[in-house]
């Protein structure tokens, strides 16, 4: 069973969510401002988070940002915000999709299947294959979802997390951006390219000593990206 986090201040419209959420049997909890929000993060673990951007005690993409930090979980964001500008920032910092209130409860329901289905087959099957990856610095743990630096956790967004593991999984290819696309975005991503690239430049901000000069992540010009250096 599924565990699902909303945060909303809304008492009406996130009663109404619960309701249909536990109706399709996913465990719910609901919490009506950020402080609750991140408690509740902290408690009940969840699978995935909806998040309204118009909280009372804080900004939505504060919030997404300080979520994503704690937790490789995906967000969809809610919000009665239809311009592209705001989706494009709730999709950039991490979310894995974004709704215009009003919305259809049918549409939710698709959109959280799409991202749960997606979450899970990227999640690691400890029986199949190792749970740990070790490369130079970085320790990469499967199972967990735990990335260090040197012996240093390091806070991925969820689309970070899993464009690392898919170039330590094969560090013999070369990606292109459409390949990340489908495998981290999903195939029905209305974005473009520049997310890949956007992604991955915040992930060197992280993970290299000198974003310009990146080690771990390579630039293969005119192909994508591939990993960098040598395993340890």
């Amino acid at each position: 069973m599924s565990r699902i986090l909303v945060i909303d201040d809304e008492a009406a419209l996130r009663d109404l969510i619960e309701l249909v959420l536990r109706r399709e049997n996913y465990e719910v909890k609901t919490a009506e401002n950020g402080s609750a929000g991140l408690l509740a993060l902290e408690s009940f673990q969840p699978d995935l988070v909806l998040l309204d951007l118009m909280l009372p005690d804080c900004s939505g993409y504060d919030l997404c940002r300080e979520i994503t930090k704690r937790q490789a979980v995906p967000i969809i964001m809610l919000s009665a915000k239809n311009e592209i500008i705001d989706k494009v920032l709730g999709l950039e910092l991490g979310a894995e999709d974004y709704m215009t209130k009003p919305f259809d409860n049918r549409e939710l329901l698709a959109r959280i299947k799409v991202v749960l289905r997606r979450a899970q087959s990227n999640d690691p099957k400890p029986d199949e294959e190792e749970t740990r990856i070790t490369h130079e610095e970085l320790t990469f743990d499967l199972e967990t979802r735990v990335v260090q630096k040197g012996g240093v956790p390091v806070a991925l967004t969820a689309k970070e997390f899993r464009i690392l593991e898919t170039l330590l999984k094969r560090p013999d290819k070369i990606y292109t951006r459409e390949e990340l696309l489908e495998i981290v975005w999903g195939y029905d991503f209305m974005g473009d390219s520049r997310s890949v690239d956007m992604t991955i430049m915040r992930l060197r901000k992280k993970l290299e000593d000198d974003a310009e000069n990146p080690k771990y992540i390579r630039t293969v010009y005119g192909f994508g990206y591939q990993l960098g250096g040598g395993p340890s």
